[in-house]
């Protein structure tokens, strides 16, 4: 057997190849979108991928399942857990597709692969457990467990409410979750090898670790949310509940297009380099959206181009901003540091559905159009009396602003705050900040482009 964990830094995305080696066969679970990065990894090994499954339906990324399933003789596996709200639409009546169930099994080669039904973080979930038959093994190795089981965590069971908008189901999720790590995990060994969806930096849990494996045993030891649900399931609710960061508004998005369908379109489109006249050119369609994607927002703060939008490259605030700020109509100008940048831009919106790309230019070309500003102030030299004619607006997550606020201090977490333009102000300056800076100014050029 063949196991490869391939790593998506930016979204902190685990996918996973699983190849037999004596068949040339192999699957893959969890793929993202662009998804000529697999075939490429299985033709260096020898394989060709026969089979494509995820462990639910994702928030975080356009899922590359349905890219996969534009061949017809692929096999396609997909949760059937979770109740007709959840059953996936786009591949009905496609050919090969295989709905799974708890208990459930299929074979790549001479490796099994058994479907354990984990509902909790959503209803559809499930895990896959990796037993190696080829090498005379009659136990399972390895447990690909999504989003239900991190690294010193677990995943986040509110999504659905806080994400999808679905009312009043964080809390049932949270006693699913933790029903599902009371009994779905006890019949395993120690030694089973825990293989997660997400590691830090992820937004689909809290307090994920940056090791990318783990073992079952060394989780039951010390993954603090893992002992609490096997220890008190009220009290597990609470706390897994607690502190959650606010989710982007795209995780909507990406939960309808991942169970509906989206664009089959063979890979990422190409963006042209263009020209400062015709950047003019583009700048004049209300529909368009800016992304100045350099790393340095002080530079950004001190001049950028009309309407752009600060939205860091590499960094998870790329796509917190771009998630946040542009609709999936929108048209797309990049500004890069870097004319090398321009690939792994492009990809990164594909990876989150955004697709329509007129183009990009550099910071520098950009720079005779660069008229815009913003202002900043340190906090030591903020003058708090201007709260009466002014708006304080806190960017950060809800569960930092109840710890600890500025009095009068609005809170608008900065992935939200699309939502929650018509509730601002337009004849009142807005006074914008978050801990460290990033957010803030994610949030303020975002502002700025709307007017305010």
């Amino acid at each position: 057997m063949l196991l490869r964990q391939i790593f998506d830094p930016h979204l902190a995305q685990y996918a996973y190849l699983i190849g037999c080696q004596r068949t040339g066969e192999a699957l893959i679970i969890d793929p993202e979108r662009d998804i000529e990065r697999y075939h490429k990894i299985a033709n260096e090994n020898g394989l060709q991928i026969t089979a494509v499954t995820e462990t639910h339906i994702h928030a975080d990324f356009v899922s590359g399942c349905q890219e996969f399933a534009a061949d017809p003789d692929l096999q396609v596996y997909l949760s059937a857990e979770g109740g007709p709200d959840w059953l996936y639409n786009w591949p009905r009546n496609r050919p090969n597709t295989h709905f799974v169930k708890h208990g459930s099994t299929f074979n790549v080669g001479k490796i099994k692969i058994e479907v354990i039904a984990t509902p909790g973080h959503t209803p559809e979930h499930i895990c896959f457990l990796i037993t190696d038959c080829g090498a005379g093994a009659d136990q399972p190795m390895a447990l690909i467990t999504g989003d239900f089981l991190f690294v010193g965590g677990v995943g986040r069971p509110d999504l659905l409410e806080t994400a999808a908008g679905i009312a009043n189901v964080m809390e049932a999720s949270a006693y699913s979750l933790g029903q599902s790590l009371r009994t779905r995990l006890s019949p395993f060994s120690d030694f089973l090898q825990i293989l997660p969806g997400h590691g830090a930096g992820s937004a689909c849990g809290k307090s994920l670790g940056a090791v990318p494996i783990s073992t079952l045993g060394y989780e039951r030891a010390f993954n603090s949310s893992f002992k609490l649900a096997l220890a008190d399931p009220a009290v597990f609710v609470k706390d897994v509940l607690t502190g959650q960061p606010n989710p982007p508004l795209y995780f909507a998005r990406m939960k309808q297009v991942n169970r509906d369908g989206i664009a089959v379109t063979g890979g990422a489109p190409l963006a042209p380099h263009i020209s400062t006249k015709q950047f003019r050119e583009f700048a004049s369609d209300s529909t368009l959206s800016i992304l100045d994607t350099r790393e340095d927002r002080i530079a950004f703060d001190a001049a950028h181009v009309p309407h752009a939008i600060h939205a860091p490259l590499n960094t998870p605030f790329f796509f917190s901003s771009a998630g946040s700020y542009v609709t999936p109509n929108s048209k797309i100008i990049l500004i890069l540091e870097n004319p090398e940048d321009a690939d792994l831009a492009v990809k990164q919106l594909y990876r989150i559905g955004l697709d329509s790309i007129l183009g990009w230019i550099t910071v520098e070309e950009a720079a005779e159009l660069a008229t815009e500003s913003i202002e900043r102030i340190h906090f030591e030299n903020f003058d708090t009396s201007v709260v009466a004619n002014a708006e304080i607006l806190d960017v950060r997550n809800t569960s930092e602003y109840d710890a600890d606020h500025l009095p009068g201090a609005r809170s608008t977490p900065y992935t939200r705050l699309a939502e929650h333009l018509d509730e601002l102000p337009q004849n009142r300056r807005l006074y914008v900040h978050c801990a460290a800076g990033r957010r803030a100014a994610a949030a303020c050029s975002f502002l700025k482009a709307k007017g305010y």
